[in-house]
């Protein structure tokens, strides 16, 4: 092959170099921003892993539909919180960071409980003072902290996310079980009378405050039988909350800095400005 036939597939095979290199990094970003909701939802799930938000949690799920109605709006609040702190988080001090992270999530959640009171009364009114203290809840103070204020506003959105479902389906998965054994009903379903036509009575001790820490105990020991199973097929990976961001020297595979930026170089999604 003569010189020119090499300058022509020199720049074709570099083309098509840099279009794979291109694709893999849209995919590595597209997969690294899924990883925050994957991690609130499952590995580090705020009730049953982090054990996050516990009044609440024993609280208000003496029923499936109060459970769901705090775990949605605990998420609303997250998501939105999550998603100011980040477009704030080179604005903010930081002598003064977690009283303007509480300012954020106070408006939020005034707001919320205006729409609840306006719109779902019934719910507002089961609720009660569960909502105003959703303000001081943990688990939002502590992904503002330890992730939003850290993170793009994409990535602090989904972990926004993550961690409101999960704390959604934990919520709701209480208050079906203690529904169910303490009075024989789901969502307003109730199938009592079929059960105490063959001799079945409902537990009420599962509606009352000790049902609350028997379910939770039960759930927490099923999850942690299931990480154990993860952990032991080596597919445990969760991002840690102490991250200190030396992505060179951990071995956190699944964190959500890991990927490649537009010059092919290790970077981390939403970093902030030098």
């Amino acid at each position: 092959m003569d010189a020119a036939g090499y300058q022509e597939q020199e720049p074709t095979e570099q083309k098509a170099k840099e279009e794979k290199t291109s694709s893999k990094i849209i995919s590595s970003q597209k997969y690294s921003l899924w990883k925050p909701l994957i991690n609130g939802l499952v590995t580090e799930n705020p009730t049953f892993v982090l054990m996050l938000g516990m009044c609440p949690t024993l609280a208000v799920t003496t029923s499936a539909i109060n459970g769901l109605g705090m775990g949605l709006t605990t998420t609303v609040v997250l998501a939105l919180s999550n998603i100011i702190i980040s477009a704030l988080r080179n604005v903010i001090p930081d002598k003064v960071r977690i009283p303007a992270f509480i300012v954020i999530i106070a408006s939020f959640v005034t707001i919320v409980g205006q729409f609840l009171e306006a719109y779902l009364p019934a719910l507002n009114s089961a609720l009660g003072m569960f909502i105003p203290l959703i303000v001081v809840n943990c688990i939002i103070l502590g992904r503002a902290e330890a992730f939003a204020s850290k993170n793009g506003m994409a990535a602090s959105c989904m972990d926004g996310l993550g961690m409101g479902l999960g704390f959604t389906i934990a919520l709701t998965l209480i208050g079906c079980v203690r529904e169910i054994l303490g009075s024989f009903s789901v969502f307003g379903i109730s199938f009592k009378a079929p059960l105490e036509h063959i001799g079945m009575a409902p537990a009420a001790i599962f509606v009352m405050a000790p049902g609350a820490f028997f379910v939770l105990a039960a759930l927490n020991a099923l999850m942690g039988v299931v990480r154990e199973k993860q952990i032991a097929a080596g597919k445990e990976s969760r991002i840690r909350a102490g991250c200190t961001h030396e992505c060179t020297t951990c071995g956190e595979d699944g964190c959500v800095h890991r990927f490649y930026d537009e010059k092919g170089k290790d970077a981390a999604v939403g970093k902030k400005a030098e």
